[in-house]
């Protein structure tokens, strides 16, 4: 038995009935009504206290609780009619029945017949307790709520009306009332007798006093505010989807907090499927669809752990029939709601035995089905259950979930979007980014592109161009800005970058006409669109393995790492340069001696720069993971290494959730040339001299075994340095370069003018040197040097 007030035992006869109807215990006043012992009925079926044939209590509706009056048998063999009020106690509060009945009434006292009218009519529920708390009056409105006449429960607690843990510390805040005589207001949710919804109630205690201020009893005062409980709770829930839903542009993790929201504010289960994008890639969604309908689940959330509801994983595709909530829902364009799944959705069900048992196992017995609708177009459908709530969807109910989920279709629209630019803006991307590097005689590089986890592609790129005499340039850039038209313009200027390189211009000379091209570029934006600015920062730099001297320039961009064998990684010391698109200003270049096996590492501020720590310290990680890269190039696999190495940076300096900006990485080591694979020549000005330098050629392409390629090298050589003391100006140089695949012969002399091919007539006695070259060479071609020009030609020794 529950605890009770000292006081509380003497109006009230009190024994507990087990499940099986046997009597486990009774107070005093229960033996001295029906005046056995104190334990001689104990432990025997409670009918035996019955007058034979009367009727036993039925079993209650919905089993738990029952009043009416009954015969009992004293002991002495006199029938006593006694009204009994039975309330069926749950396992955890010791089970069986707490069966009750009031002894003494208590005195009422006299009142005005206009008062006691009041009080009878009045809405709010009233009832007044003793000073022991039992019972005195209740008015009829107190007595609705209980489902009790109030004659009947005159005389009992509280607590004994209706013994659940609730209406206990109701009964708890009333002693305390008592006690201190002062009065207080309490908010409780309970479920009136008889209805299957819980009411809001803000019940009010005022402690009566007599004349002298003595505390005599407590009138409880119950207002039912459910309605605007719930407009509070609805208005809260409003708010806190507009808060929750949307945080990331991500359709799933959209669609999961929306079922987040509505678990267990509004149902039981909530399942959120959406209809596949369109396959064309178009922004248009169905306004109007037909049976039947297949649906994307996307997310779903259970007030079960582990949702053993699901018969459709996330991912999954599920196919609705005509007839089913969801198609009706979103050929209709409208909510629909469902009061009676088990017999309203045969027609569905019969077509889905799982679903039917599902409804049956778990007691569905209310669905709603709420349209995703944005900009015109059908999106999907969130379909919201209940089974352990009783109460079925109200008006109110579908409202608050239109509006939520209103508010969520329109994040859900915008996901897509800028999943499908974002899908766009990588292909462009990709496609503008080299696919691999070229294989080159002066650098073994690897290289990394991580696109924005949230904010979109951006505009970073890297690039590797060969240069001729065997150098190679080495590109980092960051466009400002994301999306497609910062991919776009990322492309424009890694084009313009290797245009300019082909000619090769110094790596300041190449920022400075980068630069223009910035400065048109922002104004074609600011007449074509509503940005109206370009910005870029670049990094070019050229090797040269022959001489192993790099020279490199920046514009805004982060200074480059180098880690020299044996040395710790550190950054190169380079002009800080404004960034492209300023326009005027200066760009400076410097020039270092790097040792073979150099490591150097080039990359966009997005990889050291992130919200997990600052530039300092994210250029401390790069370090730190920069420093186990080997430095020899007689690594076992020297590109294997250098691809462990760019996926150790990640590692080290990202965040696993992402980047908030695009990252570019290129990681290099540097090789240089043996001195025994150069040959170097000054030229006379004599062009008897010229057959002298063409014997010397052919010595060492002997020496260097490359008799298959003599013939054709000593043409290329002799066209080459005929010209150059015909036409050009001392000094004079000729210098072979031999590599495994290549043989490279260039002509070095002091005049600026740049030859050209030309097409020379039938009658002409020369003119076709150059083209005889073209003819016999891989490629050939001319730059500016600081004392003129070198003309440069390529033969390829690999057979094809």
């Amino acid at each position: 038995m529950s605890p009770v007030h000292p006081s509380g035992e003497a109006a009230t006869a009190r024994a507990v009935v087990d499940d099986n109807g046997i009597l486990a215990q009774w107070n005093e006043h229960a033996r001295r009504l029906l005046g056995y012992t104190q334990d001689e009925p104990v432990g025997r079926p409670a009918a035996e206290l019955l007058v034979p044939g009367s009727p036993v209590p039925p079993h209650p509706p919905g089993g738990v609780r029952w009043s009416g009056t009954v015969e009992l048998r004293h002991r002495d063999g006199r029938s006593l009619s006694v009204w009994l009020l039975a309330n069926h106690r749950p396992p955890e509060r010791g089970g069986g029945w707490l069966v009750v009945a009031p002894l003494d009434h208590g005195a009422r006292p006299t009142q005005d017949a206009l008062v006691r009218s009041a009080m009878t009519y009045l809405p709010c529920a009233i009832a007044v307790c003793d000073h022991d708390l039992r019972l005195c009056d209740v008015n009829e409105a107190m007595a609705g709520v209980i489902g009790l006449p109030s004659e009947r429960i005159r005389g009992l607690r509280i607590s004994e009306v209706s013994p659940t843990p609730e209406i206990e510390a109701l009964e708890n805040h009333a002693r305390d009332v008592l006690e201190s005589g002062q009065g207080r207001d309490v908010q409780t949710y309970l479920r009136s007798s008889g209805e299957e919804s819980a009411h809001a109630w803000l019940v009010r205690y005022a402690p009566l006093t007599d004349g002298d201020g003595r505390v005599l009893g407590v009138c409880i005062a119950s207002h039912d505010f459910t309605e605007h409980y719930l407009a509070r709770e609805r208005l809260q829930l409003v708010n806190e989807a507009s808060v929750r839903i949307g945080t990331t542009l991500d359709v799933t993790r959209t669609a999961q907090e929306l079922a987040d929201v509505c678990v267990p504010a509004l149902a039981d289960f909530v399942a959120v499927d959406l209809l596949d994008p369109p396959t064309d890639g178009s922004e248009t969604y169905p306004s109007s669809l037909t049976a039947p309908i297949a649906l994307r689940r996307a997310a779903h959330q259970s007030v079960n752990p582990g949702s053993p509801e699901v018969l459709v994983e996330p991912g999954g595709i599920g196919l609705y029939p005509e007839g089913a909530p969801q198609t009706e829902s979103l050929m209709a364009r409208r909510t629909t709601v469902v009061a009676d799944a088990a017999t309203m959705l045969t027609t569905w069900l019969d077509w889905d035995p799982a679903r039917r048992r599902w409804v049956r196992e778990f007691g569905v017995h209310s669905t709603m089905s709420v349209p995703v609708l944005a900009r015109g177009g059908t999106l999907g459908v969130a379909v919201l259950t209940r089974y352990r709530r009783l109460d079925p969807f109200t008006p109110d109910d579908v409202l608050l979930a239109e509006e939520i989920t209103a508010r969520a279709a329109v994040c859900i629209d915008n996901a897509r979007r800028f999943s499908r630019e974002r899908r766009t803006a990588l292909a462009l991307q990709r496609s503008l980014l080299p696919r691999t590097l070229p294989r080159t005689a002066a650098l073994e590089a690897a290289s990394r592109y991580l696109p924005a986890a949230r904010a979109g592609v951006g505009g970073d790129w890297f690039d590797l161009i060969p240069l001729s005499g065997m150098r190679v340039a080495m590109v980092v850039g960051d466009v400002v800005g994301h999306g497609i038209q910062a991919s776009a313009t990322m492309g424009r200027l890694r084009t313009a970058v290797r245009t300019l390189a082909d000619i090769d211009l110094a790596p300041d000379e190449l920022l400075t006409h980068l630069d223009d091209l910035v400065v048109q570029l922002s104004k074609e934006a600011g007449q074509d669109s509503t940005t109206g600015e370009v910005g870029a920062t670049c990094l070019y730099a050229v090797y040269d393995p022959v001489s192993r001297r790099c020279t490199l320039a920046r514009a805004g961009h982060p200074s480059p790492v180098m880690m020299a064998p044996g040395q710790p990684p550190r950054d190169i010391k380079l002009p800080g340069g404004p960034p492209l698109g300023l326009g005027g200003q200066p760009f400076e270049s410097a020039e270092i001696v790097l040792p073979e096996g150099t490591v150097l590492g080039l990359y966009t501020d997005g990889l050291i720069e992130t919200r997990d720590h600052d530039v300092d310290a994210g250029r401390l990680l790069l370090y730190g993971a920069l420093a186990g890269v080997p430095a020899d190039q007689g690594a076992a696999s020297a590109a294997d290494s250098l691809d462990d190495a760019c996926d150790r940076i990640l590692r080290a300096l990202l965040p696993v959730d992402g980047t908030a900006d695009d990252v570019a990485l290129l990681v290099a080591r540097t090789r240089e040339l043996p001195a025994a694979r150069v040959a170097t020549w000054s030229v006379p000005s004599q062009p008897s001299r010229i057959a002298a330098i063409r014997k010397e050629v052919v010595g060492r392409l002997a020496a260097w075994g490359l008799s298959e390629a003599l013939f054709t090298a000593e043409l290329v050589v002799s066209e080459l340095v005929t010209n150059a003391v015909r036409y050009g100006e001392q000094p004079i140089r000729l210098r072979l370069i031999h590599d495994t695949a290549t043989l490279i012969c260039e002509v070095s002399d002091g005049s600026h003018t740049a030859p050209h091919l030309r097409r020379a007539r039938t009658y002409d006695e020369g003119g076709r040197g150059l083209l005889l070259v073209a003819q016999l060479t891989q490629r050939w071609g001319s730059r500016h040097t600081a004392e003129g020009k070198t003309i440069w030609a390529e033969l390829n020794l690999l057979e094809e």
